[in-house]
């Protein structure tokens, strides 16, 4: 990789805006990335900053977003201080979630995955500091998210036929209606969707999924109708609905809608981060 040259109007000033850069020349992407990481430590934060990536690290591109990604991500819980008792927690579902069970297990993984015991602590921990940096920093934008977001939300849980024949979904819909047919017997003798496999049971699934037109006919059905076919590109649908879950603002909502503000946040940052430049 060619060397840059120096970028003295850079310097920091003794008071204003001021920039800080740093050079990294390691042919492999991670080294370079963790090299950029030393000498920016300690730099503290910055309202911008800007990766250029010479053309020589084009086959480590695709890699670069998520070092940046787990770097951001890194730093923006590095604050968050847990309990001794709520490390050790974090420790004991870090282990269940891999299968470890003794030490001799513990110690296998370490050395199949070249992690150290610090490397251990920061993998176990990560998610419980996360939260709690969810909770900390935008729980308070939570309902405000759920609010705006709230259809896509709510889910429904609704029996589908489909067949390619305007007549035979007549048929078929009328002997539902009729009581001549269970829904779910014919859903799995003539329904050509993968519905046919679960007696033509869907859902729970978020009522956004469907398509805008049968949403909107689940939306105005009450539980346990069954509406007329309907026509949906090439198929011919017959539908009841079953359940209709609308969304509530719960704890777990709460936790939901605060992590998905934290993962914009990170998103937002990272593309920030960087701009990539080929180097001639």
């Amino acid at each position: 990789m060619a060397a840059f040259p120096s970028f003295p109007w850079l310097a920091r000033r003794e008071s204003g805006a001021w920039c800080r850069t740093g050079l990294a020349r390691d042919p492999s992407l991670q080294a370079a990335v963790d090299e950029l990481a030393r000498q920016l430590a300690g730099a503290g934060p910055a309202d911008l900053a800007l990766v250029f990536a010479s053309a020589s690290y084009a086959s480590d591109l695709p890699r670069l977003l998520p070092l940046l990604r787990q770097e951001v991500i890194s730093r923006a819980v590095s604050q968050v201080q847990l309990p001794a008792e709520r490390q050790q927690q974090a420790m004991q579902e870090w282990a269940a979630r891999k299968g470890i069970r003794t030490p001799e297990q513990l110690a296998a993984v370490c050395r199949s995955e070249a992690l150290s015991e610090e490397d251990v602590q920061i993998q176990a921990q990560l998610p419980v500091r996360v939260a709690h940096h969810c909770r900390e920093h935008f729980m308070h934008r939570a309902e405000q998210r759920f609010l705006a977001r709230k259809q896509q939300l709510d889910q429904v849980v609704y029996s589908l036929l489909r067949v390619e024949s305007g007549p035979l979904a007549q048929e078929l819909y009328l002997r539902i209606a009729e009581g001549e047919a269970d829904f779910a017997e014919l859903a799995s003798q003539y329904s050509k969707g993968p519905e046919r496999t679960t007696r033509g049971v869907v859902g729970p699934v978020p009522i956004l999924q469907a398509h805008p037109a049968l949403a909107e006919r689940l939306r105005t059905s009450k539980p346990g109708q069954l509406s007329p076919p309907i026509m949906i590109e090439k198929w011919w649908l017959v539908v009841r609905l079953e359940v209709m879950r609308p969304a509530s603002f719960d704890d777990a909502m709460q936790e939901r809608m605060s992590r998905e503000l934290f993962e914009e946040w990170v998103e937002e940052q990272v593309s920030q981060l960087v701009t990539l430049r080929e180097k001639a």
